[in-house]
């Protein structure tokens, strides 16, 4: 019998977490993912963002430039074989009808739900009708659904937009979940596509708020299309992230399969940390708190906003096991002098070595059987590289590797 109760513990529900515990359960690994909740993913995972200032280079060519000129990037730590490696595994997990896909070699452009364009690199398949332009489409909206102005959006795209009575639901305005849900009854959506029928002036596209269902997105765009007699896109609104959710669900739906065991409520309090190794961690879920352990451990916790990484008035730390954490000096530089500026808080983080086990100042590893993975990591800024999934995506999937092949 073993001596552990799995193989590899990954401590959070993001991106980077999923990635984990799914590369590690599909080399037949005892795995068991931990997590309050589902991380960015419900916030702002429409599409996969993996490094939106190439601008008109090959995915391979600008990642393989990047790692050469960025040698501390997660990036670099993960290698251009991994990341490949990482986006094939987690494109495989969506089959067709419902897939993501790379529109072209590089970044592709998508609307946006403010009357923009964002680069992005995966897409999934409900949006790609509007990759490019939405110009000449007919943008359309819900009445009392106050995360989408088509009006506003059409502006910006250089469309039309149409603003669709439906009824308000029990006096209250619609939200993007309860939208979600009713747009997957065939009566709902039947009369959503005839209100817009009603609308068009010979347009070939429909633009919609990126709400169509959370189980069966693509048969939703299918039928609606047959019904406009048009191409229905998605445009990525405000969050709540309707397909994010889909993604979470969609591993989750995985996993239930038997691939690993899935604990999505508890936390992990008091790590037992003995002569540079975890032994093992306290799930708690209130009144119970159990001991599991493993031979390895993968800490995918996330930065500020899920909590990963805390920050007082003088100083930024790792809750969990009070890893050592890459940060400017003092408070009074943490921040730029212009809003604008690249702030270098942003670029904190736990140091890794070429294995992702955590290490000090001096280059010393602290916790052999850790590995660290997704946004906690140091030494980059997804938000000035459009880089939030792909980050997590890769180190997921090459944190995972390196913890169940030593």
């Amino acid at each position: 019998m073993p001596s552990n109760d799995y193989d590899l513990i990954v401590i959070g529900m993001g991106l980077s977490g999923l990635m984990a515990a799914m590369t590690a359960a599909e080399a037949g690994k005892r795995v068991l993912i931990i997590g309050k909740g589902m991380g960015r993913l419900c916030l702002f995972s429409n599409s996969i963002d993996f490094l939106g200032t190439l601008e008109g280079d090959h995915m391979a060519d600008g990642i393989s430039a990047w790692i050469a000129g960025h040698p501390e990037h997660p990036y670099a730590k993960a290698g251009q074989d991994r990341i490949t490696r990482g986006i094939s595994m987690f494109r495989s997990l969506f089959i067709p009808p419902y897939t993501f896909c790379a529109p072209g070699a590089g970044n592709c452009f998508i609307p946006t739900g403010a009357g923009t364009y964002r680069p992005t690199y995966l897409v999934p398949s409900t949006m790609t009708s509007g990759v490019g332009s939405a110009e000449g489409a007919l943008i359309a909206g819900v009445e009392h659904f106050k995360d989408f102005s088509a009006l506003q959006a059409a502006g910006g795209l250089n469309a039309r937009g149409a603003t669709i009575p439906l009824g308000r639901p029990r006096d209250r305005d619609f939200t993007p979940m309860a939208l979600a849900r009713l747009i997957e009854k065939p009566w709902f959506r039947t009369a959503l596509g005839r209100e817009i029928k009603r609308r068009m002036e010979g347009e070939k596209r429909v633009g919609f708020p990126a709400v169509l269902g959370l189980r069966n997105p693509a048969q939703v765009r299918e039928e609606l299309e047959y019904i406009v007699g048009a191409e229905v896109f998605e445009i990525p609104i405000l969050p709540p992230s309707i397909p994010g959710i889909r993604i979470f669900n969609r591993f989750k739906a995985w996993f239930d399969q038997g691939k690993a065991t899935f604990l999505l409520g508890p936390s992990v309090k008091n790590p037992v940390v003995k002569g540079g190794r975890c032994e093992g961690v306290n799930v708690l879920n209130p009144p119970v708190s159990r001991l599991c352990t493993a031979d390895a451990y993968v800490l995918a916790t996330g930065r500020f906003l899920s909590g990963g990484l805390v920050a007082s008035r003088e100083s930024i730390s790792e809750p969990l096991f009070g890893l050592p954490v890459v940060q400017p000096r003092s408070r009074e530089e943490w921040f730029g002098k212009s809003f604008f500026d690249g702030h270098p808080v942003n670029h904190a983080g736990i140091r890794v070595d070429e294995h992702f086990r955590p290490i000090d100042d001096q280059g010393r590893v602290v916790l052999e059987n850790v590995r660290i993975a997704g946004s906690i990591l140091a030494y980059h800024n997804s938000i000035e590289e459009k880089s939030r999934d792909g980050i997590p995506l890769s180190t997921g999937y090459a944190a995972a590797r390196e913890a169940i092949e030593s």
